[in-house]
């Protein structure tokens, strides 16, 4: 297993999504993600821009969501989201995908949000969060096949407000569907620094959580 504290702190995407999350603990955020050399931290849209001047001189990148977290709003409001979020300094973004056309199996139409999206924030990394908890192992398999034609450059599996989070046959499923050049970020219920393990070890390689600095912890007590 990897134990590489570098290895495992430059795939964390330290997360903060509470609704109710303030300037003072974006700080503290950020300063984790620094402290520790997270890859990025992930917020609210409406917080961008102030994470981004916070960071303004460091590593670590901006990630947003975008549709979350249901991902059910017009293509028109997620590319506008989208791209408002960039002007404001995300490097990254992560989209929830319309989970009801997945389930409909109208793909193309699934294809076509994301390739807008895609296309309207050229050069950007964009994650498509798929909500694995919602989906059948099938399910999961061609979403994340059209998330790749889509033009998108990670399949994400949870919002951390669905059903369920991450599991590992999630992350095998997905590593199956897609193409080498294709990332895969596990999130969701992701607290340990097992889990964190694990799922490197199947093929993610960017893990979404709230507890990067327990795990670090763990990892440094390890050590």
């Amino acid at each position: 297993m990897m134990k590489d504290p570098q290895i495992v702190a430059g795939a964390i995407e330290h997360t903060l999504l509470r609704p109710d999350a303030g300037e003072n603990d974006l700080e503290r955020l950020c300063e984790e993600a620094i402290q520790y050399g997270f890859h990025a931290v992930c917020v609210n849209p409406s917080r961008v821009g102030f994470v981004r001047e916070y960071l303004i001189n460091s590593p670590v990148r901006v990630c947003t969501v975008v549709g979350f977290p249901l991902g059910a709003t017009l293509t028109e409001v997620k590319v506008f989201e989208a791209m408002r979020a960039v002007e404001k300094g995300a490097d990254e973004i992560d989209m929830v995908m319309n989970v009801g056309l997945a389930k409909e199996g109208r793909w193309n139409l699934l294809r076509d949000e994301i390739r807008a999206v895609a296309l309207a924030i050229p050069g950007v990394v964009l994650k498509v969060i798929i909500e694995t908890g919602l989906l059948d192992q099938e399910e999961i398999i061609t979403s994340s096949r059209v998330v790749e034609e889509g033009g998108a450059g990670f399949v994400k599996t949870s919002t951390g407000y669905g059903p369920r989070g991450a599991t590992l046959s999630d992350i095998q499923a997905i590593k199956e569907a897609v193409s080498d050049r294709m990332g895969i970020k596990a999130s969701g219920g992701i607290r340990a620094l097992n889990e964190v393990l694990s799922f490197l070890e199947a093929g993610a390689s960017r893990i979404g959580t709230s507890a990067g600095v327990k795990i670090m912890e763990e990892l440094r007590g390890a050590s």
